[in-house]
């Protein structure tokens, strides 16, 4: 090659290298600024973010902005939107989406992240409107009605379990008059079909419920009851009429099979085994009604005594279902729709035994026979 070419390409690929670089330059100091313009525009990002979550979600606000700052619909009508006590991020965005008030789930998930909003959602009730644009919906769930409150009630809590929730949810009520009002209370619709003094053990509803703050325990028990009569309609009452029951004892049965089923399509099958031995006038041999005679384990700082001893199955108590034949005197826990529609509409078996599976999945094994119930026990 000639000195000649060689300089001729020299002077042809310096001015090139020096391009290249300042491109690179140019780049460097772009992708250096994105952190910086983000949060000129949506604030600083929440500490505790890696370098790259920074740099990505900060890109993914600067690219979505037009996104974040138009409403969904500017026409749009306010609306009451509740988050329920420990209800999930993902669920309450996904419902805005679901809903029309965000456009873009996607976009406004990556503004709480950045600025930390996704972790402090308060439950409770908001007034929120398409009309907002996202980064005013992800502010103003960050605030609930300051009146009203979320209250949970999760299925197979006893009484006791359902008012020692009551502090943690808000509720200016103290949870022993919750406990005594409803142990003592029968002033509702199903009053004449429960036994003298029997309460409302059973018949709390499991679900939430949005309520004042201050709400009295003479309000809080009757939206709680008519949540109960709302589900318990004439066609599980015919159910239950179907299977020869009460609703105190077909109530008082579905307490059992909500306690026992931890998965729920096996409630049909549990309440099978449990009519089953009560067509036979046998002994059901429930532990969860001799945890609930147990009551409240101080060792184990909990109601539910787990696991039992062979002395604790003598416990000497009409809920012991080891000791007693029949159903319990009422119900043990406040049961869900699925075990009441359960004992409603039960499997058609000849079970009259299960027990826990041995692979840790929750699921029971079901036998006709005492022996087939030994051969199911783990080795």
């Amino acid at each position: 090659m000639s000195s000649r070419r060689s300089a001729f390409l020299a002077s042809c690929f310096l001015p090139l290298v020096a391009v290249l670089l300042l491109l690179i330059v140019i780049l460097g100091v772009l992708v250096a600024s994105i952190p910086k313009m983000a949060a000129s525009h949506f604030g600083p990002p929440v500490p505790g973010l890696s370098r790259f979550q920074v740099y990505r979600l900060s890109l993914q606000l600067l690219l979505a902005e037009d996104g974040l700052r138009t409403p969904a619909d500017p026409l749009g009508e306010a609306v009451s939107f509740v988050i329920d006590l420990n209800e999930t991020t993902a669920s309450v965005i996904d419902r805005l989406g679901a809903q029309g008030l965000v456009k873009d789930p996607e976009i406004l998930r990556a503004y709480m992240v950045y600025a930390g909003l996704d972790t402090a959602l308060q439950a409770g009730s908001h007034e929120l409107s398409p009309a907002m644009n996202p980064i005013q919906i992800a502010q103003a769930l960050q605030n609930a009605s300051p009146g009203k409150t979320i209250i949970s009630v999760l299925p197979g809590w006893r009484i006791e379990e359902i008012a020692a929730g009551l502090p943690s949810a808000g509720v200016d009520l103290e949870p022993q008059a919750f406990i005594q009002a409803a142990k003592t209370s029968t002033d509702w619709q199903f009053a004449s079909e429960l036994p003298n003094g029997a309460g409302l053990e059973g018949f709390l509803f499991p679900g939430t419920y949005e309520a004042p703050r201050s709400v009295h325990v003479q309000e809080l028990l009757p939206m709680m009851l008519a949540r109960y009569a709302e589900k318990v309609n004439g066609e599980v009452r015919n159910g239950f009429s179907t299977q020869g029951l009460t609703i105190y004892q077909a109530t008082t049965l579905a307490s059992l099979v909500q306690r026992e089923a931890v998965v729920e399509d096996e409630m049909p099958l549990i309440a099978s085994v449990f009519l089953n031995r009560l067509a036979q006038g046998g002994k059901l041999d429930s532990d969860p009604t001799v945890q609930y005679a147990l009551g409240y384990n101080e060792e184990q700082k909990r109601w539910w005594t787990n696991p039992l001893t062979a002395d604790d199955l003598q416990v000497d108590s009409p809920y012991n279902t080891y000791r007693n034949s029949g159903l319990p005197p009422g119900p043990i826990a406040n049961p869900g729709l699925a075990a009441l529609r359960a004992v409603a509409f039960p499997a058609q078996t000849k079970y009259y035994y299960f027990r826990a599976r041995c692979d840790g999945s929750g699921r029971h094994a079901f036998a006709e026979t005492y022996q087939q119930h030994l051969n199911n026990a783990c080795p």
